[in-house]
C-alpha cells in the first residue's frame, strides 16, 4: 500500500522487551529511492538520543491502526549500538559500524542484489575500503522537505511529503505543493521522473514542464492513492508505468 511519510512521523517504536521511542525521520537513498533506515528519537530514555534502525529489523508489518512499528530489536541492544549525529552526512564508515554491530545487510553490495535472504558482506573487509570522511547517499525526509521543484521551463511548487510502498520501502512518489502558483493544488511526482537534485541549492530537477504540472492529475491527500489514479497519472504523462518492468 502506498501511505504519506510525513503520517508516519511520531509512531512508537516497539522492542522486544518496550518501547524505545518515536519514529523521527527516514534517512533515503538517493540512487534507488528506498527508505534505508528510520530514525528513532529515544526521548527522555536516552536523553533524546537519535539511533538509526534498518527495516531489516522491522518485525512484520506496522501495526498502522496504532500507529506502532514493532521491531526485533531489545532495548539493550539499542542502548549500546554505535553513535551516529544524524544531523550530518552520515559516512560509509559510520554505517558501516552500525550495520556490524546489528549484523544488519551490506545494502549497497552487489552481490545481495534481488536475494530472497540477504547475505551478511564481510564487514572486516569494507571497512578498509572507505575513508572516514566519505559520505554514503542517504539523506533525511525531514530536510529535503521543503526543496522547491524545478521544471523544464521554470520553478512550480516545493516539497510538501513523500508517498512510501510500505511493502518494499520505496519512495514512489514526491507531493509537490503549487499553492504559490495554483491556488494550493497538490501533485505528485515521481522520483523516475527527476533529472537532478542540487542539494546545495534545495532543488528538485524534474523533466516536465510547468504546464504538464499544472494539467495533471490532482492528489488528495485524504483518499488512499488507487492503482486506478496511478494509472491515470502515468498515462497523463506518457511515462512507464514503475509496476510493469
Amino acid at each position: 500500500m502506498l501511505r504519506s511519510l510525513k503520517n508516519i512521523y511520531g509512531f512508537k517504536i516497539h522492542a522486544t522487551d518496550g518501547d524505545i521511542g518515536k519514529v523521527n525521520d527516514f534517512f533515503i537513498d538517493q540512487d534507488t529511492w528506498e527508505v534505508r533506515y528510520l530514525v528513532a528519537d529515544t526521548g527522555h530514555w536516552l536523553t533524546g538520543r537519535l539511533v538509526l534502525i534498518s527495516p531489516a529489523s522491522f518485525s512484520g508489518k506496522p501495526r498502522w491502526e496504532n500507529n506502532i512499528f514493532p521491531v526485533n530489536l531489545t532495548k539493550k541492544m539499542v542502548k549500546e549500538s554505535p553513535d551516529v549525529d544524524v544531523d550530518k552526512p552520515v559516512s560509509r564508515r559510520k554505517e558501516i559500524d552500525v550495520l556490524k554491530y546489528y549484523q544488519w545487510p551490506i545494502y549497497w553490495e552487489p552481490y545481495i542484489g534481488e536475494a530472497a535472504v540477504p547475505k551478511i558482506s564481510p564487514v572486516a573487509l569494507l571497512e578498509d575500503i572507505y575513508e572516514e570522511g566519505e559520505t554514503s547517499h542517504l539523506h533525511s525526509s525531514r530536510k529535503l522537505k521543503g526543496y522547491h521543484i524545478h521544471a523544464s521551463d521554470g520553478e512550480i511548487g516545493h516539497v510538501d511529503d513523500f508517498i512510501v510502498d510500505d511493502e518494499k520501502w520505496v519512495i514512489r512518489y514526491f507531493v509537490v505543493d503549487t499553492r504559490n502558483w495554483f491556488a494550493g493544488k497538490k501533485v505528485l511526482v515521481s522520483p523516475l521522473w527527476i533529472s537532478k537534485i542540487s542539494w546545495e541549492l534545495s532543488l528538485v530537477y524534474v523533466e516536465l514542464n510547468r504546464d504538464s504540472i499544472k494539467n495533471s492529475p490532482e492528489y488528495n491527500a485524504s483518499e488512499p492513492i488507487s492503482r486506478k489514479y496511478e494509472n491515470r497519472l502515468f498515462d497523463y504523462y506518457a511515462k512507464e508505468k514503475y509496476w510493469e518492468k
